[in-house]
């Protein structure tokens, strides 16, 4: 029988602060950074080209800061560093797993990372290393959500994976509320109309126009990643409506 092949060549992984600290509240997780990891190798084994912007929630969240008085572009820039922390520690991980990666900071900083330039980036994917983006977009009052549908963009990825603690977008969060539910598929309309908190609203908008799918899975279940590639239906994905028939 022929090898299946994977459904995307290209995709963007968002990985959020809090998902690698894993059942910390605070910190990195090496486990749960050797995991992804593995996972991550297993999709460059098979040939996908894979860029990965991560957060900083594990280490620093530069709202809440902000919400507790301190000027708000400090706050984010803060939170941009620690992205840049979570960046290399997941660097080293994928290295340790004989993955050649590289890091680009939206942010100089010359000893410890590329600046981000969009055709580098691209030509490091074609040479099938992991680009790890971090530092957001580089700016303050911008999510690292808006620096994955950004980069993804740029890089003309052809999904985002927003990797959770859940297995989908759901009405109400599932660990409060007993029988909250689930949906499959969803636009960005949907999105956008009933607020719900997959990403904020300017990355879903960058999508929006630019038909950059999302699929939002949970991280946690070992595998979930690749049968995502694959075309498995995992999670929830959010794209532009069918057109009738």
């Amino acid at each position: 029988m022929p090898q299946k092949k994977p459904r995307y060549k290209r995709i963007l992984l968002k990985l959020s602060g809090e998902a690698l600290a894993g059942e910390k509240e605070y910190g990195l997780d090496p486990a749960v950074l050797s995991e992804i990891a593995v996972e991550v190798k297993e999709l460059v084994e098979l040939g996908v080209e894979v860029a990965i912007v991560v957060g900083g929630g594990n280490i620093f969240r530069g709202v809440a800061a902000s919400a507790s008085g301190m000027d708000r572009a400090s706050a984010d820039y803060m939170g941009m560093l620690a992205t840049v922390i979570n960046a290399l520690a997941l660097q080293d991980a994928l290295e340790k797993k004989g993955v050649f990666t590289r890091v680009q900071s939206a942010i100089g900083m010359q000893q410890v990372a590329e600046p981000f330039i969009r055709r580098r980036a691209n030509r490091h994917l074609e040479k099938k290393r992991v680009v790890i983006f971090a530092a957001g977009t580089g700016n303050p009052y911008f999510t690292t959500d808006t620096a994955a549908s950004l980069r993804a963009i740029e890089i003309h990825a052809e999904v985002i994976l927003k990797a959770t603690k859940v297995d989908g977008i759901y009405d109400a969060d599932p660990n409060k509320i007993k029988g909250a539910k689930k949906f499959l598929e969803l636009t960005y309309m949907d999105v956008l109309r009933n607020d719900l908190k997959v990403m904020d609203s300017t990355a879903i908008s960058l999508c929006m126009d630019n038909n950059l799918p999302i699929i939002v899975f949970n991280l946690n279940k070992k595998g979930n990643i690749e049968k995502v590639v694959f075309g498995e239906k995992i999670g929830t994905i959010v794209r532009r409506a069918k057109k009738n028939a």
